[in-house]
């Protein structure tokens, strides 16, 4: 199998494949393996029930993350793939995603202001959330879209790793006490807004990009045509998310901070996968006929992800400093849920998404996305933190094998 692999990706794709794999990972996975680095201090500094706050906090601010990014992270770099040799094409592309990242960007702030402030539990650490909302203008800054569209990533990773690894000393040198705990999301955010910043700099000064005023009617057309991918984008947010939002209603923070601690780990291999799928998604655009491959390659992987996560849990328990009697059931759900994570992005993202099946994608993540979200309070109330991971799990599994019956049928010409 790997011979094949390697004849089909050779020459110019493969240096491009590689130099992009190694690019994005050194961006995704630092960016993971700082926070680990970081977690058992926070743990120990902050306690879970703390640490607990902050994810809370962090848990509502997600559901707006897919709304200011809009799908920008697969339209804009699927269009900017296809058009990276018209200057003209790429402001207009960059012109659209800025205009309506900025609109979506003052809703998010405006309804989670109005959130805080209407419930008291969120308006008691109220600190903690307004900390963590510029979260949002540093995502909707970040241009990972231009440069995974014109396959160049390298610029901004340097910058991003140089700023992460600043806030990781910063973690360090300022949280020394439990009350330091609003200062952990001041340092994060203060991190994802540097990063923003010196890429949309480079982007304007390397790039040459320019911003050019639209009218209403094509940033409506826009969003129109967004809109799908949005959909598909946004409502697993519903399961993914509301696992963790309920934990905290339901129960308290300190299993919130249990939970997100595992999930922390087993969210390493999920950012490999996803890195490889971003990867391969600008060359599979050019070359279809590479996916077989590219299929089998990444359902190995995550099968040896998922193996991994199992044999390494005395190593993370010890890590984390985890003694909770379920530990090692959760993390086994959690871990066996990246196969069901896998399956989702090689037939949602790098098949039928490159095909503009959009909204085929659509309508299986939203009917999985309903039912994690249904099945979520009942599992959560019966089963507390066990319950929050076999929702998680569950549903990544129900949006894979959806997606991927969907690709049986449709290469067999019944769809």
């Amino acid at each position: 199998m790997f011979k094949k692999l390697k004849d089909i990706f050779k020459g110019k794709d493969a240096k491009v494949l590689l130099e992009n794999f190694i690019s994005l990972s050194a961006l995704e996975l630092v960016g993971m393996l700082l926070p680990l680095i970081t977690l058992p201090y926070i743990l120990r500094v902050l306690g879970f029930q703390n640490y607990g706050i902050i994810v809370f906090a962090a848990s509502l601010i997600a559901y707006f993350s897919s709304l200011t990014d809009f799908s920008f992270n697969y339209t804009a770099t699927r269009d900017v793939a296809l058009f990276k040799d018209s200057q003209k094409k790429l402001n207009l592309i960059y012109s659209k995603v800025i205009t309506i990242k900025a609109i979506f960007l003052l809703l998010s702030f405006l309804i989670i202001t109005l959130i805080v402030y209407s419930y008291e539990p969120f308006y008691q650490n109220r600190l903690v959330y307004f900390l963590t909302i510029p979260l949002l203008l540093g995502e909707a800054l970040l241009p990972n879209w231009f440069f995974q569209g014109i396959e160049k990533m390298k610029y901004i990773t340097f910058l991003s790793i140089g700023i992460k690894l600043f806030f990781t000393v910063c973690v360090f040198i300022f949280i020394k006490e439990e009350t330091d705990y609003w200062i952990y999301p001041l340092l994060q955010s203060s991190g994802f807004i540097g990063a923003g910043i010196v890429g949309q700099f480079i982007l304007l000064k390397k790039y040459k990009l320019k911003f050019l005023w639209l009218k209403p009617k094509i940033i409506l057309q826009t969003i129109k045509s967004n809109t799908p991918i949005f959909v598909n984008q946004f409502v697993p947010t519903l399961y993914n998310n509301t696992s963790t939002f309920l934990l905290g209603i339901l129960t308290n923070t300190t299993l919130v901070g249990i939970y997100n601690a595992l999930r922390t780990v087993v969210r390493l291999s999920i950012v490999l996968i996803e890195v490889l799928s971003r990867v391969f998604f600008p060359f599979l655009n050019r070359r279809k006929d590479a996916f077989i491959k590219y299929k089998k390659l990444m359902l190995m992987i995550s099968i040896g992800l998922t193996l991994l996560c199992l044999a390494s849990y005395k190593l993370i328990f010890w890590y984390l400093n985890i003694e909770e009697d379920n530990a090692f059931v959760i993390l086994a759900i959690l871990a066996f849920g990246i196969i069901g994570y896998t399956i989702y992005n090689v037939f949602g993202v790098n098949y039928f998404i490159i095909r503009r099946q959009d909204k085929l994608v659509m309508k299986n993540t939203i009917i999985s996305s309903l039912i994690g979200f249904v099945l979520a309070f009942p599992l959560i109330y019966y089963f507390g933190i066990i319950g929050a991971a076999i929702n998680l799990s569950f549903a990544r599994w129900l949006m894979g094998g959806g997606l991927y019956f969907k690709y049986k049928m449709f290469t067999k010409g019944k769809l």
